[in-house]
């Protein structure tokens, strides 16, 4: 049995989660992973006084998210899915993990528009479902905020600009990479993707 690890890449506010959906319509059986994930347990577990603290509990959160990953992998999970702003920091892990345990990687990374990327961002991080860790140089469970606007680690549009570029999360690829511009969602269509996922998957069972 092939076994695939599908890494969706590309800048915040590309829409990687919903393209997960789009994917679990036709492969239910998958298992999801995400660092964003794991950020938020250890924020709400844990918490954090300052930015350093922050840094501090986000390597914790990657040794939890590279830990559940081998954990799966040694189980054999035939499809797993993650999906991140992927960079070169995590490749060399990531790359290590899938041949250690025989899995064929496939990256879906999604590009788009900086400007059009930098509006969905600031409406995302408004909306109340987005968790507060994200937005705030403090955090402990149960806090609140009611004017997400008042968030105290907004990130500035030039700073957005910058990690995208240092960190090329346009460029990111390991193993099979198709790439989709997301610029306008209207004019995408995820079909033919999906259904070559699902015949790779199908054809190994």
């Amino acid at each position: 049995m092939k076994k695939l690890l599908i890494l969706l890449a590309g800048s915040p506010a590309t829409g990687k989660t919903y393209l997960i959906q789009k994917i679990r319509e036709q492969i239910p059986n998958i298992f999801l992973i995400t660092p964003d994930e794991g950020k938020e347990l250890f924020a709400d577990s844990v918490g954090f006084d300052s930015l350093a603290e922050k840094s501090e509990l986000e390597k914790r959160v990657w040794r939890f998210y590279y830990g559940v990953l081998a954990l799966y992998m040694d189980a054999g999970k035939q499809v797993i899915v993650s999906e991140y702003p992927f960079s070169d920091k995590q490749k060399s892990t990531l790359s290590k993990l899938a041949n250690t345990y025989a899995y064929e990687v496939i990256t879906i990374r999604l590009v788009a528009d900086f400007d059009v990327l930098w509006e969905r961002r600031n409406v995302r991080d408004l909306e109340p479902e987005r968790h507060l860790s994200h937005l705030m140089t403090h955090y402990h469970y149960l806090d609140q905020l009611e004017d997400r606007s008042k968030a105290d680690n907004h990130i500035t549009k030039e700073a957005f600009k910058q990690i995208i570029q240092t960190r090329k999360y346009n460029e990111f690829q390991l193993g099979e990479v198709h790439e989709f511009d997301v610029t306008d969602y209207g004019k995408v269509d995820y079909s033919h993707l999906i259904h070559y996922l699902k015949r790779k998957v199908e054809s190994e069972n």
